[in-house]
């Protein structure tokens, strides 16, 4: 594979966080989250978490977003595997859902922080799925109270798992717009703006690519 890729923190931002490119974002979150949480439009924020006292941790977000309705968004994309990712995706969750509330303001202003992290790296093995969902459930009846929590976990390398280097291999894996992402992110290098395949055939997979191939100019 030649040229800058898409999983590159840089690359990423470019494509999907800058507000020329918003519509590649909003394809991006509805691929991701369900029905009740697509989004028609968002707003970019400022990806500093701000540091309340001096000693505090500085955090910086590859994307933040907000929709229309107030629901807050926090898209990572993280190459190489480090320890304890998990703790690191849930403190990055608190802290956009935290920082929500100002001075005198009532609890019933919080709205619900979805954090989707996108990892070139297995972190759980214990599942085949490349994409998962969490929530906090009630360990007897899975009862969801805690209705402000999610987070999502999507490992590439599980998505390429078995994929021969033949674009007719690749495109056999889409079923979904996330799947269409995901054939972006890992083998953009086979996808030819002009000469995509039927089930690639993506306005938003389209301006992506071009994007990439510009980003790719000397």
């Amino acid at each position: 594979m030649t040229g800058i890729s898409p999983k590159v923190d840089i690359a990423f931002k470019k494509i999907f966080g800058v507000e020329e490119n918003k519509d590649l974002l909003i394809s991006l979150i509805n691929s991701i989250v369900s029905k009740e949480d697509q989004v028609s439009d968002v707003i970019l924020l400022n990806p500093y978490n701000p540091k309340n006292f001096t000693r505090d941790k500085l955090s910086i977000l590859d994307i933040k977003a907000q929709g229309l309705d107030g629901k807050r968004f926090n898209i990572e994309i993280q190459i190489s595997d480090e320890a304890d990712y998990d703790k690191r995706a849930l403190y990055y969750w608190a802290k956009l859902y935290t920082e929500q509330l100002k001075s005198s303001q009532g609890y019933d202003k919080l709205c619900k922080a979805i954090g989707i992290h996108i990892l070139n790296f297995t972190s759980i093995p214990e599942t085949k799925n490349y994409h998962n969902v969490f929530h906090i459930k009630e360990k007897d009846n899975n009862l969801i109270y805690f209705k402000d929590l999610e987070l999502h976990t999507i490992e590439l390398n599980k998505f390429t798992s078995g994929v021969s280097e033949e674009l007719s291999d690749l495109v056999g894996r889409i079923k979904t717009s996330l799947d269409i992402w995901g054939a972006f992110l890992t083998r953009n290098d086979l996808l030819k703006v002009d000469n995509l395949p039927k089930e690639l055939n993506d306005n938003n997979l389209k301006k992506a690519l071009t994007v990439l191939n510009v980003m790719n100019f000397d």
